[in-house]
């Protein structure tokens, strides 16, 4: 399958935009075009499903469906094991609807204000649906996970979300302290980039 010049990306995230783009211009260079579904006047899809998988694709989906462009959808989050496994699907509206990145990750750090450290493990977690179409029967889902832990305070000034209080189980360094490139090796999102990337490789084959 040959990886088509413009993609839409069905996100209005210009964090996780930023990463994308980097990703797949290190390896296809320039022939890539990513286009914010925003751009375009693509308004938010509501995320209805109750799993990474399901959000990713639905989102791709619309985004195909409204610019008749294939797309690529991304669903991630965090999960704390002292939660449980929340925030989850739930990640970018821990605190409310209308929340902050700097609101969620202040009412994670509350959540966990008891919690010891050798309890605060948790991990990233990303799915990435390509789509070719709205309807198309048989999407790209690749999956991608980054281990560690919470801190008990917002560490470093790069990345988004919750990166200033997530710690590399690799590095010890807070996701905000790692330079872009540091980030994208580690990242569950570049994992899950470069498994879409086998998927395309194969199915070019």
């Amino acid at each position: 399958m040959s990886v088509p010049q413009r993609i839409v990306f069905a996100s209005s995230n210009r964090g996780k935009a930023r990463e994308i783009c980097a990703l797949l211009q290190s390896v296809y260079g320039e022939v890539i075009e990513l286009i914010l579904q925003d751009e375009l006047g693509i308004e938010s899809v509501e995320e209805t499903g109750t799993t990474f998988r399901e959000n990713a694709l639905l989102k791709a989906r619309h985004a195909a469906a409204i610019s008749g462009l294939p797309a690529l959808g991304d669903d991630s989050g965090i999960e704390v094991d002292a939660l449980n496994g929340a925030p989850g699907v739930r990640s970018a509206r821990f605190a409310g609807l209308e929340a902050t990145d700097l609101d969620n990750v202040d009412k994670l750090l509350g959540d966990l204000l008891a919690v010891p450290d050798s309890q605060r493990t948790a991990r990233f977690r990303c799915v990435l649906a390509y789509v070719r179409s709205d309807d198309d029967a048989a999407p790209l889902i690749a999956t991608g996970s980054w281990e560690g832990s919470i801190a008990t305070e917002k560490r470093g000034t790069g990345g988004f979300g919750y990166d200033p209080v997530f710690i590399d189980a690799a590095s010890g360094l807070a996701a905000a302290e790692l330079t872009p490139d540091e980030k994208n090796t580690r990242s569950h999102r570049g994992k899950a980039l470069a498994e879409l990337q086998r998927l395309l490789a194969a199915g070019s084959n």
